[in-house]
């Protein structure tokens, strides 16, 4: 598959990349859209968007998926009109690394302090929040973070996160099946 930029008018080149393409001018916003954060020169950073392209690869018609950067206004507009998202990201609680976290936007709030490793000062859980705030979080939402140990620029991603993010893959086209019907 092929990755194609999105429009300048549709999102910043700087942040974002689709990896299924689907024309929104004009047509329908997606039913589902599954974004992978991160950094792909960084490491364990760059798994989200790993997940990303794997999903892609597998991804049912209907869902639209994309890499991002995790800068906050330009996530909320890659999500909007959306009737579900999913949103992949690495994450440092603590925890071993490879551990999975899942999060339903709708059920609890999003801990900033999980996912605080952004370069932007607002990022993934303040624009989750901030949605919330303007009415505009889509029906349904749910993050998976991946607990990362390495961050370093040129770095490869470590055997524990590339183990967890196979899992990660799996849980998000169950989702996408089970419960989002797609």
């Amino acid at each position: 598959m092929r990755a194609l930029r999105c429009s300048a008018s549709l999102l910043s080149e700087d942040h974002a990349v689709w990896l299924i393409p689907v024309p929104r001018k004009g047509g329908r916003s997606p039913r589902v859209v599954v974004i992978g954060v991160g950094n792909p020169t960084a490491g364990d950073d760059a798994i989200g968007r790993e997940v990303a392209r794997s999903v892609a690869a597998r991804a049912p018609a209907g869902v639209w998926v994309l890499e991002h950067s995790g800068e906050a206004t330009s996530l909320m507009e890659a999500w909007k009109g959306a009737d579900a998202v999913v949103l992949i990201d690495a994450v440092v609680s603590g925890a071993a690394a490879g551990t999975i976290h899942r999060i339903d936007a709708h059920a609890q709030r999003v801990p900033a302090s999980l996912f605080c490793f952004s370069t932007h000062a607002f990022g993934v859980a303040e624009a989750v929040e901030l949605a919330r705030a303007l009415g505009e979080l889509p029906g349904a939402f749910l993050l998976y973070g991946i607990e990362t140990e390495r961050f370093a620029a040129g770095a490869t991603v470590t055997p524990a996160v590339r183990s967890a993010a196979d899992e990660v893959v799996r849980r998000v086209l169950g989702e996408i099946e089970q419960r989002f019907g797609v």
